[in-house]
């Protein structure tokens, strides 16, 4: 698999979230919205991961456009996780940053691929 800097921020991001989902069940007993943000979050790269493999150009397109929308679901639940007082307002603007620092990455990906 050729080297992808999306692809790298996504494991990083998907390392945060494993990291979040586990402290929201072991410290806040959160357990639905942990599992929601668990899975959205670290979906994100296995999809990038898919494409970066995929057999034609719509297979690479079609599978970093779910990447997109799973880091779209990621912001959500992170803004509702917040909302709720689950996470402090820093740790929200830390999380959401990185996520939304991929989401441009993979919109500039989905667009010029979409041509």
């Amino acid at each position: 698999m050729k080297e992808s800097i999306v692809r790298e921020l996504s494991v990083r991001f998907a390392l945060r979230v494993v990291r979040l989902s586990k402290h929201l069940r072991d410290d806040k007993n959160e357990y639905i919205m942990s599992k929601q943000i668990l899975r959205s979050g670290t979906s994100i790269g296995a999809n990038i991961s898919e494409a970066l493999c995929g057999q034609s150009k719509k297979d690479f397109f079609a599978k970093m456009y779910i990447a997109y929308k799973e880091a779209a679901e990621t912001a959500y639940w992170l803004e509702v996780l917040y909302k709720s007082e689950y996470l402090t307002i820093t740790e929200y603007s830390s999380l959401n940053n990185d996520n939304h620092e991929i989401l441009k990455i993979l919109s500039s990906i989905t667009k010029k691929s979409e041509r």
